[in-house]
């Protein structure tokens, strides 16, 4: 089985897949979302997983390979000794070197987050089937068309994957969660809220007053930016979001219509299968931007 991690600033995602077989496509057996600890020590990793596992009535020894993706490089090499000493897997990262599928026309293709990454992979697998489009589909001359991942992290990005399947860039606003902490922390009179949808949009009191705020503005911001990109690239553009709170601003954007909250844990699994064959042998490393 494969385990899939995707180490955020805020949070870690982990799910673990039964891989394809030539009888059944690979399967999601079971996935986590955790708080992010920038220094847990290996043995502390190695009980997470144990417990995680245990939860599941599943054993840590059926893992049989692992992918991480990760944003925090201080984090990178205690996983990697967890893993090896814990599941008794050498895992592999998504970093320069490893086989995506997804050529990067960007400036430096190196500085290009990993989950940035595994997102589109995922994205421009997941427009190839036309089942998953919701609205109109594609002209039949435009089979594929370019694809906007939004993923609402720690910062919110906006990924632009074109028709050919190349990353062409984005853009990385603050997120909702960081402007809701400036603004609690920079004006003292103001109470902590829950981020959620209000019912109103004029509001006759201070919670109401800052949900509608953070709530419609953060929309505000999205949909301004994705309209633009929209206008660039033609409107057969799709668009697909993923993140903790993916489902809560994409249900009132006027441009996202479909959230997917294990996109990431999906490209990792994807990048996975390009990098092994089907018996499990690495293949040899080409560059980022094969």
């Amino acid at each position: 089985m494969l385990l899939a991690i995707d180490v955020g600033n805020t949070n870690t995602v982990l799910g673990l897949y039964r891989l394809a077989t030539p009888q059944a496509p690979a399967e999601l057996l079971a996935d986590w979302r955790i708080t992010t600890h920038r220094n847990p020590t290996m043995d502390e990793l190695g009980i997470l997983f144990r417990d995680l596992f245990a939860l599941r009535s599943m054993e840590i020894a059926q893992v049989t390979g692992i992918i991480i993706s990760s944003v925090v490089p201080p984090l990178d090499s205690t996983l990697r000794r967890a893993a090896e000493f814990y599941c008794g897997v050498k895992p592999i990262f998504v970093e320069p070197g490893i086989r995506t599928g997804l050529p990067i026309l960007t400036d430096n293709p190196a500085e290009v987050g990993a989950d940035r990454i595994v997102n589109c992979v995922a994205a421009y697998e997941f427009f190839k089937d036309p089942a998953n489009f919701k609205g109109s589909v594609p002209p039949p001359d435009s089979p594929h068309p370019p694809v906007i991942v939004v993923d609402f992290g720690t910062a919110t990005t906006f990924d632009v994957v074109s028709s050919k399947g190349e990353f062409l860039g984005g853009a990385i606003a603050p997120g909702l969660g960081i402007s809701a902490d400036a603004l609690f922390t920079r004006a003292a009179r103001l109470p902590r809220i829950d981020i959620r949808k209000p019912a109103k949009v004029i509001g006759t009191g201070t919670v109401d007053n800052l949900q509608i705020g953070l709530y419609y503005g953060y929309i505000g911001l999205v949909d301004g930016i994705l309209s633009r990109m929209i206008d660039e690239l033609g409107p057969e553009t799709r668009t697909i979001a993923t993140g903790g709170l993916a489902s809560l601003i994409a249900t009132g954007s006027k441009y996202i219509r479909q959230f997917d909250d294990r996109l990431t844990l999906t490209g990792l699994r994807l990048i996975y299968e390009r990098n092994f064959d089907q018996h499990d042998r690495p293949r040899q490393p080409k560059s980022i931007r094969d």
